[in-house]
């Protein structure tokens, strides 16, 4: 942890864009954008979003002791003006902006005291995110890693609230871990984050495109602007662009990032299955991993992955641009990779001794699905075996890609069971039929099954030897968000209990199934 900080009102406006500055210049014991975190002595920065306006809740703050308040809202600075002229206040151009500045002034810019390597893309950046700090620490470099699943500062690891976290908490974790001695971070970058400016002001020393696909259209309204907000990563935000940026030369979107990425000043590496400085040959699949022949710049480098599948191998190219971005050595990637197991709720397997693999996976997209049904399909096939697929879709986002994941599930499983995904407000009924008629159009055997635990205990009973039962969309999530109430929910656990149903459970720990 770090020590408490305080500073000067005035020296936490340093290079933040103002338009007025007023008052008095108070001491500052913390930063904060939420009023209900407010502190007595912290600095409150109100600020217009997507689905709130924190300037609503200026004078909460000052109730609960903010002593210093950022706006970016005339009227707002206008009201507590008037009402008390001694207040310390700024009007600033951009309210995520002026965060993101005060932020790191407030903290003493750990951003930097590290060398960042930020990866975006829809589909792949946990992994790549995995793989490139597990190369990272068999250099002996010790790292941050933020992202979907948990956060890592030094050896501690933390929940993840967001994938890429508002800049204040960003700020303060990157604080935290240069008290650890980190010297890199390791980042997935979400199109909203980019968007929203939550990373405005970092400096990427080698920024990372794995792929776009159909996502969050409910946020960004079209693929240009989806497209847009991903690029603004290679452009710079708010800061130099990246000095390399490693792009997935494959990809239709990364084929256009490249000339912008070059054009911004960037050092641009490619990769790609057959194309591009980071290439794979030989690849060999099996379900227990991987191995392939990677071709770089500096030579062939023999690679064994505990990770199966042609989208980990693209993975795996990734991960290893970057971390020769990084300097590292190919006995550094080839230890790196090595280390790593299984990336959490990515074609996790679930083992029980059952005659046939359970999957766990955080496919959610129509790309993901054909991805992840393909490898399941490449596994299962040497030994005629099915391809059994649980999935479902998110409630209050994208309705457009329901039918197109429902096709893409239904042409890569010979069995798909329907289900729920995260209703949220929605009526779980009103998603699965707009589910249907991509099932319907790809001929696919399907049941619907509302309950998710049911479709997966539906799934399981169904499988026979050598089949291939993947369990699609929450992956590494522990709960299940519905219209009312959240509740624990874990796809792997939910698979356990289907196995041990299905084959007998022990109460002594003798005989029956046992799981891994």
């Amino acid at each position: 942890m770090i020590a408490n900080p305080s500073m000067q009102f005035e020296e936490m406006l340093r290079k933040v864009e103002i338009r007025e500055r007023a008052g008095s210049n108070p001491r500052v014991s913390d930063v904060v954008y939420d009023s209900r975190r407010t502190t007595a002595g912290a600095m409150f920065v109100a600020m217009q979003g997507g689905t709130t306006d924190g300037n609503r809740y200026v004078e909460n703050a000052l109730l609960q002791g903010a002593v210093a308040i950022a706006t970016d809202s005339g009227a707002t600075w206008k009201r507590l003006r008037a009402a008390d002229p001694n207040l310390a206040i700024a009007l600033v151009e951009h309210g995520r902006h002026a965060l993101a500045g005060i932020s790191a002034n407030f903290f003493s810019h750990p951003e930097l005291k590290l060398r960042l390597s930020g990866v975006t893309g829809t589909n792949g950046k946990t992994t790549t995110t995995y793989l490139l700090e597990s190369m990272l620490r068999s250099a002996g470099r010790i790292s941050i890693l933020v992202g979907t699943i948990e956060y890592h500062v030094g050896n501690e690891v933390r929940p993840s609230p967001h994938t890429t976290p508002e800049s204040r908490d960003l700020i303060q974790l990157l604080a935290e871990g240069v008290a650890t001695g980190a010297t890199e971070a390791v980042m997935e970058v979400s199109s909203h984050a980019l968007e929203q400016g939550r990373v405005w002001g970092l400096h990427w020393d080698t920024a990372v495109f794995t792929n776009l696909t159909q996502d969050h259209l409910d946020y960004h309204g079209t693929m240009e602007a989806y497209f847009e907000a991903k690029a603004k990563i290679f452009t710079g935000t708010g800061s130099a662009p990246p000095r390399v940026a490693a792009i997935h030369g494959g990809d239709e979107y990364g084929q256009r990032l490249a000339p912008l990425a070059r054009a911004a000043g960037c050092e641009v590496v490619e990769f790609g299955l057959d194309r591009g400085d980071f290439r794979a040959a030989e690849i060999q699949l099996a379900a227990n991993g991987t191995r392939f022949q990677m071709m770089t710049p500096t030579g062939n480098i023999a690679l064994h992955t505990h990770l199966p599948g042609p989208v980990n191998v693209l993975n795996l190219l990734a991960a290893s641009a970057a971390a020769m971005a990084r300097g590292l050595t190919h006995d550094e990637i080839v230890r790196g990779v090595e280390a790593i197991a299984y990336v959490p709720g990515r074609f996790q397997t679930v083992d029980c001794g059952q005659p046939f693999t359970v999957a766990v996976d955080y496919a959610h997209t129509d790309d993901a699905l054909r991805n992840v049904t393909r490898l399941a399909r490449q596994l299962a096939t040497p030994r005629h075996g099915r391809v059994i697929t649980v999935f479902g879709c998110g409630g209050d986002r994208d309705r457009a890609k329901r039918p197109r994941m429902g096709r893409a599930a239904g042409e890569g499983s010979d069995f798909v069971v329907a289900t729920s995904d995260n209703p949220r407000s929605e009526n779980p009924d009103t998603i699965l039929a707009e589910i249907l008629p991509g099932l319907k159009a790809s001929g696919v055997q399907f049941k619907v099954e509302e309950d998710r635990a049911s479709a997966i205990r539906i799934a399981v009973g169904s499988a026979q030897e050598n089949d291939v039962v993947l369990i699609a969309g929450k992956g590494h999530e522990k709960v299940q968000v519905l219209r009312d109430r959240t509740i624990p929910f874990d796809d792997a656990a939910e698979a356990r209990e289907a196995l041990l149903e299905r084959y007998g459970k022990s109460s002594s720990g003798e005989g029956g199934a046992r799981c891994s």
